[in-house]
């Protein structure tokens, strides 16, 4: 019933919360202030080693680093295998006093190959920290520990229990962690997400809509021959290929804000070799739910004009993540971060992004919990680059508004 009183509040803007103060909460600032040095210690850490993904040596030191601060911090943790990715998502519960449910999610995988941490080792620049993977996402995973930190030392426990979801697979699409992640949010009131900020500028910001991954692929299979003595008994796969590429150009809708981009083209085998093989794989992205079904139908119509006869065409549209659509419970959440940043004098945005993320996995569509926010790591730049950083004066702002949000959820109350 009181879960069900929270998302009413939630969905109807009735939600409130411990009164805003025009300073931050002095207790919870000093808290916060004190695990400063004691992050960027964690996220060097952290940084410095190898964790791509299934890169299963550099996995298994995360992980056994997480497992020890989990428990160390009181939790019961849990191992649950990503197969065929390596690694495990783990899962620490912290039990409270009290009765919210609130879940704290990120990965601890990059896209960063073996050696790059021993290339580019954490550093610290003209107030900016640098790594692989520093903001995507070990920042979001250090702030999560030292939320946790505060709130012990600060003594706080009122909520009912805390769940702390770790994967190790999310730069391949969490195809082994996402049922994981469906079940675990289900009982939630609130899933906080730790992704860094995506908005423009590194600017202050949460997010509040995503947009869904499909992953498009188009084969075409012809026949091969000599290609100086005998051409004409070959079938150009590349060429009706291309021609296809050409004709499926305008997929997209701009007015739904949806993308098909074809970024991988592979074909042929020798110069002098009439191709018999060539495919391309595109990116979509879209929050219209229905677009999948729009664009598999429109392809599969546009394919069956040919240019070449005698070749086979084949579109293919794979299901990645759902969107994060705009809905009342994360509007919400950001309303209720956007105040307490007003704590500290700062302004917070809330932001719509292109980028696909693990939020999308924990929003249930059919129900009104769990509120889910996403992009409370730290602030930075450059994501998936030699250049990825995080600002270091995002730090304590970012440890605030985490340990206040997980502090005014455990004690949210809703308006008869």
């Amino acid at each position: 019933m009181k879960r069900s009183m929270l998302a009413m509040g939630l969905a109807c803007g009735m939600f409130t919360v411990a009164t805003v103060h025009a300073a931050p909460q002095q207790d919870v600032y000093d808290a916060v202030e004190q695990q400063r040095q004691p992050l960027l210690d964690t996220l060097e850490t952290l940084v410095n080693i190898d964790s791509g993904t299934g890169y299963v040596a550099g996995l298994s030191e995360i992980e056994a680093l997480l497992t020890e601060r989990l428990e160390a911090l009181g939790a019961e943790v849990e191992a649950h295998p990503a197969e065929n990715f390596g690694g495990n998502t783990l899962v620490g519960r912290l039990q409270g006093n009290g009765d919210r449910n609130i879940m704290l999610m990120i990965h601890y995988d990059t896209v960063f190959g073996e050696g790059t941490a021993k290339d580019r080792p954490f550093r610290i620049e003209e107030g900016r920290a640098y790594g692989p993977g520093v903001g995507d996402a070990k920042g979001g995973v250090a702030v999560i520990l030292h939320s946790l930190e505060v709130l012990k030392t600060l003594g706080f426990d009122d909520y009912g229990q805390l769940t702390v979801v770790l994967n190790p697979d999310e730069e391949k699409g969490s195809l082994g962690s996402r049922d994981l992640i469906q079940q675990l949010s289900a009982d939630q009131d609130a899933v906080l997400v730790f992704e860094p900020t995506f908005s423009e500028g590194a600017t202050d910001a949460v997010t509040v809509v995503t947009k869904g991954i499909n992953y498009a692929f188009l084969e075409v299979k012809g026949r091969a021959s000599h290609a100086g003595g005998a051409p004409e008994q070959g079938r150009n796969a590349i060429m009706e290929l291309s021609h296809q590429l050409l004709q499926l150009g305008d997929l997209g809708d701009p007015d739904k804000e949806t993308t098909l981009n074809w970024t991988i083209v592979e074909g042929g085998s020798k110069r002098n070799v009439i191709p018999e093989h060539a495919q391309a794989e595109g990116d979509m992205r879209y929050v219209d739910s229905s677009e999948y079904e729009r664009v598999l139908n429109e392809a599969r119509d546009i394919t069956a004009n040919q240019l070449i006869d005698d070749t086979e065409v084949e579109f293919r549209l794979d299901k990645g993540r759902p969107p994060l659509p705009g809905n009342p419970q994360t509007q919400a959440l950001a309303e209720q971060a956007q105040k307490i940043y007003q704590e500290l004098d700062r302004e917070l945005l809330a932001a719509e992004i292109g980028g696909g993320t693990d939020a999308a996995y924990a929003y249930h569509a059919d129900s009104p919990t769990p509120a889910v926010l996403e992009s409370l790591g730290l602030v930075g730049g450059g994501y998936h680059s030699d250049e990825e950083y995080v600002q270091l004066d995002s730090v304590v702002p970012r440890l605030y508004l985490t340990t206040r949000m997980i502090m005014e959820l455990s004690d949210a109350e809703t308006e008869d």
